[in-house]
């Protein structure tokens, strides 16, 4: 299993399979023909079905235009056999022959693959969560300190700057106001959400700034904002506000906070590892689904919880969103993901609570829950896998980005 450094990524928005997965790979193939005299990148299935929405092909151009002419080709009826968000790099010379060609996935998260190799090393010697629950309960550890154990301490010093991006994230998403960029014309909510909360009594303003961080991170992420991918830019408003809120109206040290952000990527890169975080791939069981679970573990961390308890809170968190398909209106990272977003947070802080008064024992593993999540996102027509073509954006086919 990678290092947490693949999980937790600081980038622009709105996607990380569709924005920041295509632009990594633009930069590879950039810098292995620096000499081309043009390129052609063709994007299939899923990448294709919503690039535009999702701005796939900018990503790209920014790249490769500063070297050579670009054409983007389109093919979202063609879907590559190992995932569906292929794309295919061909440079070329003065006369316009084809000089070299690579073919490459965006697996989510930000993540490339080739479909064959990974050269990132593996740092973790264990992959499923009882495994390492076995371990913890064994050692008197508890989850942070495995991933202290295989990351080594400067794990710390890279959590300690995710924090402050997460941080500043829901900061400026509760400072800008405005419409958010696209056909949709969505009013960002975060701000207004953020000064309603502030006026209810502590029992109902705790969930309302809850939903208010959550929208802040999802709107800056939706206007191509800098967010942190926990797991995805699609849901990277969940884990955020969680633990923003535990520090902010909790008071729990930053410490603490980088502790329970450790926990909660091991969770996401357990799900990376053995099913997948892509929407493209599984759903957005996979995005928020997941995003939930690693909330969830986070903050039962925080409130004293037994690893026991942890794996149970992120069990619920994943569980109660199997099934859950990704069909963003429009192909925009805007309806339903930003409203998905506010709700999984607090499902995250309802799953600790109902974890946290059970011993942590329960029938159904997380690990098994991975499992049913894999083959239920592969089960689940293209249709609700990031294609914008049915759903709820089959209902707004209307609208023309």
């Amino acid at each position: 299993m990678k290092s947490l450094i693949e999980l937790y990524k600081i980038g622009r928005g709105p996607s990380s399979s569709h924005t920041m997965g295509p632009q990594r790979a633009a930069k590879e193939f950039a810098a292995r023909h620096p000499e081309a005299a043009g390129f052609e990148v063709t994007l299939y299935g899923s990448l294709a079905a919503t690039g535009k929405g999702h701005m796939t092909d900018v990503a790209i151009l920014d790249v490769l235009t500063p070297l050579a002419p670009v054409e983007i080709v389109w093919k979202p009826d063609i879907v590559l056999d190992f995932h569906p968000n292929g794309m295919k790099f061909v440079s070329k010379d003065n006369e316009g022959k084809s000089t070299d060609e690579w073919t490459v996935y965006s697996i989510g998260g930000g993540s490339i693959s080739d479909g064959k190799t990974d050269k990132s090393p593996d740092v973790y010697d264990m992959d499923k969560l009882m495994d390492i629950l076995n371990w913890c309960d064994n050692n008197g550890s508890t989850f942070w300190e495995y991933v202290e154990r295989c990351e080594g301490k400067g794990i710390w010093d890279y959590l300690r700057k995710i924090w402050q991006a997460m941080q500043q994230s829901v900061e400026n998403g509760l400072e800008h106001e405005g419409v958010l960029p696209g056909p949709l014309h969505l009013q960002r909510k975060a701000a207004n959400y953020y000064v309603k909360a502030n006026g209810y009594k502590p029992s109902l303003q705790s969930r309302g700034l809850v939903h208010a961080y959550a929208l802040a991170v999802s709107e800056e992420n939706a206007s191509g904002g800098i967010i942190v991918t926990a797991p995805t830019c699609g849901s990277c408003g969940v884990v955020p506000a969680v633990l923003y809120h535990m520090k902010k109206g909790h008071n729990f040290s930053d410490d603490r906070i980088l502790r329970a952000l450790a926990t909660a990527g091991l969770i996401g890169n357990i799900v990376k590892s053995n099913a997948s975080i892509s929407g493209a791939d599984v759903g957005c069981q996979g995005e928020v689904g997941v995003a939930c679970a690693m909330a969830a573990a986070a903050v039962c961390q925080l409130f004293g919880g037994t690893p026991f308890q942890i794996e149970y809170a992120a069990e619920m968190g994943l569980e109660h969103h199997l099934g859950m398909t990704c069909d963003p209106v429009c192909g925009l990272v805007q309806i339903p993901c930003i409203e998905r977003n506010a709700f999984a947070a607090t499902r995250a802080l309802d799953a600790n609570f109902y974890a946290s008064f059970s011993d942590g024992h329960h029938r159904v593993s997380f690990d098994r829950v991975v499992e049913v999540m894999k083959r239920t996102g592969h089960d689940l027509p293209s249709l609700y896998k990031e294609t914008a073509a049915g759903g709820l954006a089959k209902s707004f086919s209307n609208i023309k980005y």
